[in-house]
Parts: structure tokens; sequence; C-alpha cells
């Protein structure tokens, strides 16, 4: 295992003194066209950087000063990229700054070591899966069932991890992902709703266990943390501070606790203020 050790890891005073930075990317970090949230003057727009592309096409955007920001962050701390995409999602953003050794990829599914998924953290998630919660087939089989084709756009597995299905988020009826969710919950399954998606994920499989396991590794100290959706409110509640943007699930539904700071900005500006956050939590 090429794990990076305590004495070769930044920001590293001490034993435990390793500060590790997990966080969320999309709206997060970083923005599609459609999330930057550029309500001011066109001419008073910010600068931005294209960190993605699909299909030939530019997709997912931070400023160029959240780049500055972030480059000096993955240089101080254990900067560890922390997102519900797969592994092959992941691979087509180049963020600023050096590589992160570390990445954790599905949702918690794939812990990577120099861009490989770690074989070891693959065995434990599968007996994890196996012992915690219902199929995914049966899952899929019920969004299948309970799906309207006409707002559903697609249906989608990941990494055979977890489903997700891509709608016409005006069209889906009051009540359907509340009652998804209730469904979901007694088989040990949670529901999340990010823009288009509706994500069914297994509770068992989390970011904040993939963080851990990076962290155990890395021997860090204090674990800082940033997200926006359901999905990362465990991962900030094992952290031991974090903060969340202005927008979001976790903003639309007033989620809170006491060491999480809510910042007040939406869009790409709280990209800025989320890097701007962590640098002056982890002391860089």
């Amino acid at each position: 295992m090429n794990a990076r050790t305590t004495a070769d890891t930044p920001n590293t005073g001490g034993a435990g003194s390793t500060v590790l930075v997990a966080s969320d990317l999309d709206r997060t970090l970083i923005y599609s066209a459609a999330a930057l949230g550029l309500d001011m003057p066109d001419d008073l727009a910010p600068r931005l950087l294209c960190v993605e592309v699909y299909q030939g096409k530019p997709l997912s955007y931070l400023t160029e000063t959240a780049a500055v920001l972030l480059a000096e962050l993955a240089r101080t701390t254990v900067f560890v990229p922390t997102t519900t995409r797969t592994r092959e999602q992941y691979a087509r953003i180049h963020l600023p700054g050096p590589r992160p050794e570390f990445a954790v990829c599905a949702n918690g599914g794939h812990i990577l070591v120099d861009g490989k998924s770690d074989p070891d953290w693959q065995q434990h998630v599968r007996r994890t899966l196996a012992a915690g919660c219902a199929p995914l087939a049966e899952v899929r089989a019920h969004l299948s069932r309970t799906a309207d084709p006409a707002w559903l756009l697609k249906e989608r597995t990941a990494e055979d991890l977890f489903a997700y299905l891509v709608v016409d988020r005006a069209r889906v009826p009051d009540g359907w992902v509340d009652e998804l969710a209730a469904w979901a919950g007694p088989r040990g399954w949670t529901v999340s709703l990010q823009g288009r998606k509706v994500y069914a994920v297994p509770k068992v499989l989390t970011k904040s266990a993939a963080v851990a396991e990076v962290a155990r590794r890395t021997g860090a100290g204090r674990t800082l943390a940033a997200g926006d959706s359901l999905l990362d409110a465990d991962l900030l509640l094992a952290a031991d501070a974090g903060c969340r943007p202005g927008h979001g699930e976790l903003a639309d539904t007033g989620w809170q606790a006491p060491h999480v700071t809510a910042l007040g900005r939406r869009g790409a500006e709280a990209g800025e203020e989320i890097v701007r956050f962590l640098l002056r939590a982890a002391g860089a």
C-alpha cells in the first residue's frame, strides 16, 4: 500500500497534528453553469476556471479566486475530494493544486489511492452492504414501478452500489420523494434529492466511514469537512469542524450541528467562502 505516512503529510507540526480536509465536490467546491448562481450584473461576475469537460464541452467550474485558495489548501493539508460521483465521473475533474493522493468516490464505496481503488476497502464495503441493507436489485425494481415515464429522464446505477434517477424536477409529484424515503428507510436505504437527481443509497455506505479510514492511514489528528446535501450529513457530523453553503438540501431543510458552520453565500461564491473557511480552520 502506497499510503502517505504522517511524516510525509503536509501541516504536520507533530504527532497527530496532520489536518485532513474532506470536501464534497458538486455544488460545494465546483458548479455546473446552471448552479453557478451568478445573479450580479454581468460586468461584476467573477472570472471562472473550468475544471471538468464532458463530451467535449465545459461542464464544471469554480471561480479563479477559489482555484487559488483550493491549491493552497491542497498544499498545506491532506485534501481528500469526497464525492458521490463514480470513479469515471471523478476522473473527469482536474482540480487546481497538487493531485490528491486520496479520494473518496461512490459515496464511500471506493477509496482511491494515487488514482486506483483500494482492494481491501472494496472487500470491506461488499461485506458491509451484504449485512446491512436490502439488495440493490430490490430498490431498482421499486424505482422502476413507481417512477412515471412522464418525468423520468434516466435510471442509472453507480458502481453496482446504489441507484439514481435523473428527473424533470418540476414535474415530479409533491410527496413522491418523501414516499420513496419512507419505503426505503426500513430496508436500510436513504434517499436524497440533488438538483435533477434522486439518489437511493444504502445507509451503511457513507462518506464518513471512508474518510475515517483515510484519516487512520495518514495519522490525521483533525478532520475538517464541507458539503451541501443530506448525503454529506454523516461526513459533517463525524468531522471535528465543518461548514455547509447557503444552498442545497442541508440549507433548505435547516440542518445544523454545533460544530458545523452554516455559511451564507450561495452558488459559486459559496465555493470561495467554503475554501476560505477550511483554510482558516486548518490554520494554513
